[in-house]
């Protein structure tokens, strides 16, 4: 972690059945940005669901190929749309951060991706070709979807609700 850099306070994360865990804080060393790495997991059995990440910054890279946010639901916790609803605890977090809107990318043949954010209440936007020389490109994802969701209504959800 950067000393240099000092994360805004998460707050509770949760909504129901989820909660959103912070894990760490620092620049990923990937996109070269500052990242929030969240765990997915079950409120009341603290059960791992998957994690989500939100990048902060405003980039070409960011805005264009990589997104703000990047989620990962294990296999056994897919369908029951985690995804969507840990993008929609981030989105107050992002307003905090006056991110607005979030972009948020995913493979274009990735249609649970798609549909998460389209239950997320995200914009499709249009789908991009990466440079063959941005590393996205080079670990196999030539073409990304571009999704927006705004900040500007995000409400602060509170555990139980």
């Amino acid at each position: 972690m950067n000393d240099q850099i000092v994360p805004v306070e998460p707050g509770e994360l949760c909504d129901r059945d989820l909660s959103l865990i912070l894990e760490s804080f620092g620049i990923n060393q990937v996109h070269r940005t500052p990242t929030y790495q969240f765990q997915m997991r079950r409120t009341q059995t603290g059960e791992t669901l998957g994690t989500i990440r939100l990048r902060i910054g405003s980039s070409e890279h960011i805005h264009r190929y990589a997104g703000h946010i990047g989620y990962s639901v294990l296999p056994e916790h897919r369908g029951h749309r985690m995804a969507a609803r840990s993008v929609l605890l981030l989105t107050p977090l992002a307003a905090k951060l006056e991110i607005d809107p979030l972009w948020i990318t995913c493979d274009p043949e990735n249609m649970a991706s798609r549909r998460s954010l389209e239950l997320a209440g995200a914009e499709f936007v249009e789908i991009v070709e990466v440079p063959s020389d941005c590393i996205i490109h080079q670990s196999g994802h030539p073409k990304k979807c571009r999704y927006r969701l705004s900040t500007g209504d995000s409400a602060q959800l509170h555990c139980g609700s």
